[in-house]
């Protein structure tokens, strides 16, 4: 369900059926026993910055370059939000989020999280993230109104020519190259790179789920970290994961692939844990039926029901992957943690104080999110630079596509985790961490704006 009540009007019906049709300033859709009601425009309002003079400024707090709502002009009622961060590296990029309590809040922080990662990737683009306030689900089923809900948002955000849209918690390639086309309209040009990106390689695009380019990056990521670590063992290892979605499914199957065992998953419908292991070929096998993982018919030790499904974090493990939503991992569940490391597949799971208290009260690593899972941003980034290099598309080409692409993603995340290890390494008596100096890593690379690993392969 939507959360706002001026864009559902809920009507009862002896039968179900579906229809829309079209007025001036609306589309309206019956789904069901529910009458949506799409606006033809949204109209962007720019948020003014607010004055925090004489606050004291910490050494990691950003101002963002521009934060914008998106209005209907009719109701003013919110659909969704762009938060363009930093754009020092280049154009900003990041994904589409779409969710039904979606705030502006974690639009921002996504797009902080944004600029640290495409900084410490050293890809030519800064961060920035937008997000659409509807229910994913809904958009599954009724693929007409996905459509024409992508299409109005996206025509909303073609006046800011600074950010770059790609998918995200969601959306997919289709939506991205939905907008890639709408925005060929609009600009007149067949080939351009203003996005979406991550499409679908038949249309020149590199699709980031298709390929599970960030479970590749997670996958190196964990075992750059293992080959320097005696306490991690990929093989053997018991794993859980949360939000077993594209990234989740995909690295759960990764990881089995390499000797582990998945002892626990979630989804929004529900949290499933088995000791002796899941059946990942019928997970992944149901995780896009109407329920998800209540579909599950192996053997369960513990279920946890959509309202328990935090709980599955706290349960026994190796490794723990957050492939889900933000801030799940905080100081309320902190101390019930139960795993060696944790592996973050989403964006901002943990902030750096929980991080912190993990490692130093707990011996737990956290591997910071704008590290290792960074896969999909770097394909991203190589679709669109192909769009403009043509040295560089003869490259790629020449070498496939898909080969070239996975051997960046690894190349560049374990360079990372190697250099953010040696620099704990060499400072291990002042109490630094992970997070600290993967921070400083991007940081220091946000002020290089000459450093480019998509032209320097080699």
């Amino acid at each position: 369900m939507m959360p706002n009540s001026s864009i559902l009007l809920y009507y009862y019906f002896l039968n179900y059926y579906k229809i829309f049709y079209t007025k001036l300033f609306f589309t309206y859709y019956f789904t069901g026993f529910i009458l949506i009601k799409i606006p033809k425009t949204l109209d962007p309002e720019i948020i003014l910055a607010k004055n925090v003079s004489v606050r004291f400024k910490s050494e990691y707090q950003t101002n963002p370059e521009l934060k914008v709502r998106f209005i209907d002009p009719l109701t003013g009622s919110v659909w969704g939000y762009l938060v363009i961060d930093n754009t020092l590296r280049g154009r900003s990029i990041g994904g589409i989020r779409i969710a039904s309590n979606l705030t502006l809040t974690e639009v921002s922080q996504l797009a902080y999280t944004m600029t640290l990662k495409n900084s410490a990737a050293g890809i030519p683009f800064g961060g920035g993230k937008a997000g659409l306030i509807a229910d994913p689900l809904l958009l599954d089923k009724e693929p007409q109104l996905r459509v024409d809900l992508i299409s109005v948002f996206a025509q909303a955000l073609f006046s800011f020519d600074n950010y770059i849209c790609a998918p995200d918690i969601g959306t997919n390639e289709n939506d991205t190259q939905q907008i890639y086309e709408l925005n060929s309209r609009l600009i007149g040009k067949a080939l351009h790179s203003r996005g979406g990106t991550g499409r679908k390689q038949q249309y020149g695009g590199i699709p980031i789920d298709e390929w599970s380019l960030t479970a590749h990056g997670l996958i190196a990521a964990i075992t750059e970290f293992a080959s320097s670590n005696n306490d991690i063992n990929i093989k053997g290892a018991n794993v859980v994961i949360q939000g077993y979605g594209n990234v989740g499914a995909a690295t759960a199957t990764k990881l089995e692939k390499n000797g582990a065992k998945i002892v626990g998953a979630s989804d929004i419908n529900a949290g499933l844990w088995e000791p002796t292991g899941l059946n990942i070929k019928e997970l992944n096998s149901i995780r896009n039926q109407v329920g998800g993982l209540n579909n599950y018919t192996g053997k369960i030790e513990k279920f946890f029901d959509s309202s328990q499904l935090n709980w599955l974090l706290e349960a026994p493990c190796d490794i723990l992957v957050p492939a889900a939503r933000a801030n799940v991992i905080t100081s309320r569940n902190a101390d019930r943690i139960q795993c060696k490391i944790i592996l973050q597949g989403s964006n901002a799971p943990i902030n750096k104080m929980t991080e912190y208290y993990l490692i130093k009260k707990r011996g737990i690593v956290s591997l910071s999110d704008f590290i290792v899972n960074s896969g999909g941003v770097i394909g991203c980034a190589l679709e669109i630079a192909m769009q403009t290099d043509e040295v560089l598309k003869k490259v790629v080409l020449a070498a496939d596509v898909r080969s070239y692409t996975e051997n960046l993603i690894k190349k560049i995340i374990s360079n990372n985790i190697r250099e953010v290890i040696n620099q704990i390494n060499q400072k291990n008596k002042t109490g630094t961490f992970f997070r600290e100096e993967a921070i400083y890593l991007a940081k220091k690379r946000l002020q290089n704006i000459d450093f480019n690993y998509l032209t320097n392969n080699s």
